[in-house]
């Protein structure tokens, strides 16, 4: 295979491909949420943009203005009701309607299941299930109102399948219901045109694995490896499959749950590239 694995990173034209769209983004400080947000707004889209971390909320900021794009970000919690619906509001009434959730906010607790705690257990569950309820939850009527739209969840292939070295039951189990709360928000989204789908990363260097990469060499192996592909994945990589399934590109599809992953999920064991 010619070429280094970044030069093969997701990449195309992207003008245009959500002009006049207004696109609500959880979790764009960093990493994949960050990488949607500009994608977003480099495709044309107005960007209404939210992470807890307030350094985040001001890196994101410094590259809207640095690219002039059109993102506006706030530090809200996505899990906090109280925040998120008056935010939510303000920016559709800010923008005359909302098009488009991206819900990427997110956290979890690893660890073996005999030494997971019942807290770390629930907090798992409120930081990967809550936090996408609650912005969908609190959207859900500007959509209805706007004759439809689309939200894009992001689960996880660990929601898919189980996975090696990490102790991923609740994380696993967040995901999965991830994956089914998208499905039944398809159906009942259908009359009012609003779409909805899921979206499965599989290993991604990101801020979260970085860390757990630096730490155990039998990690990466297996992270490196699960991939069919000779590299494994990057930000962009999620954020393009987000832009197509916010797009009038796939408005014939609803109820999907996309891995993208190198196609890991398809197959067992790793790979010795």
């Amino acid at each position: 295979m010619t070429g280094s694995s970044r030069d093969r990173t997701s990449n195309g034209p992207v003008a245009g491909r959500l002009a006049g769209k207004i696109a609500v983004v959880t979790g764009a400080g960093g990493g994949q949420g960050q990488a949607a947000a500009i994608l977003f707004a480099q495709a044309g889209a107005i960007v209404v943009a939210s992470d807890l971390n307030q350094a985040g909320v001001e890196a994101t900021t410094r590259i809207a203005r640095e690219r002039g794009l059109q993102i506006y970000m706030s530090a809200v919690d996505a899990a906090d009701e109280a925040s998120v619906g008056p935010w939510i509001d303000d920016a559709a009434k800010a923008h005359g309607g909302l098009d488009i959730l991206y819900n990427n906010a997110a956290n979890t607790h690893f660890a073996p299941f005999g030494e997971m705690t019942l807290h770390q257990w629930r907090e798992t569950m409120r930081l990967e299930l809550d936090i996408v309820f609650i912005p969908s939850r609190a959207i859900w009527r500007h959509l209805v109102a706007r004759g439809g739209g689309a939200i894009i969840n992001i689960a996880s292939v660990s929601g898919m399948r189980a996975t090696e070295f990490i102790g991923a039951a609740a994380h696993a189990t967040g995901k999965s219901g991830v994956i089914g709360f998208t499905r039944q928000l398809a159906l009942e989204g259908a009359p009012h045109w609003i779409r909805a789908n899921s979206i499965s990363p599989g290993p991604i260097v990101a801020p979260p694995t970085e860390a757990m990469l630096a730490q155990s060499e039998e990690f990466a192996k297996n992270f490196n490896g699960w991939p069919m592909m000779s590299r494994t994945g990057r930000p962009l990589d999620i954020a393009y499959a987000g832009l197509f399934l916010a797009s009038d590109e796939a408005s014939f599809i609803t109820g999907a749950n996309l891995a993208v992953d190198g196609g890991w999920s398809t197959k067992g064991g790793y790979t010795a590239h």
